[in-house]
């Protein structure tokens, strides 16, 4: 199932921008004080190092991703969702562009 809408959010205006515009997003807050940021990765490879963990979720494009330690590349679309453990890294691998929702801390 992929997530269309959130209601009742505290959005951030500011975007954060990463690899010189390669990965937008916008942070948010759900009413029951959750943290997320929605946003599009373009064409590129990038690393994200992570704090807390995360799950990525998929709402449009796709991606192929590869977990710290890992040699293997796994694919994720619509719909599909792929989790990053606190203080770790990914890369993400992207053709088309990946719209994105990130759960986290």
């Amino acid at each position: 199932m992929i997530t269309e809408q959130i209601a009742n959010v505290t959005l951030r205006t500011q975007a954060n921008v990463y690899f010189d515009g390669k990965c937008v997003s916008h942070s948010f807050q759900t009413a029951d004080g959750t943290n997320k940021s929605v946003g599009v990765v373009l064409p590129a490879t990038l690393t994200f190092n992570t704090g807390a963990a995360e799950i990525m979720e998929c709402v449009a494009g796709a991606c192929e991703y590869r977990l710290a330690g890992s040699q293997q590349w796994l694919p994720s679309g619509p719909g599909e969702r792929f989790s990053i453990p606190a203080n770790s890294s990914f890369e993400i691998r992207v053709s088309e562009a990946y719209h994105y929702i990130c759960h986290f801390g």
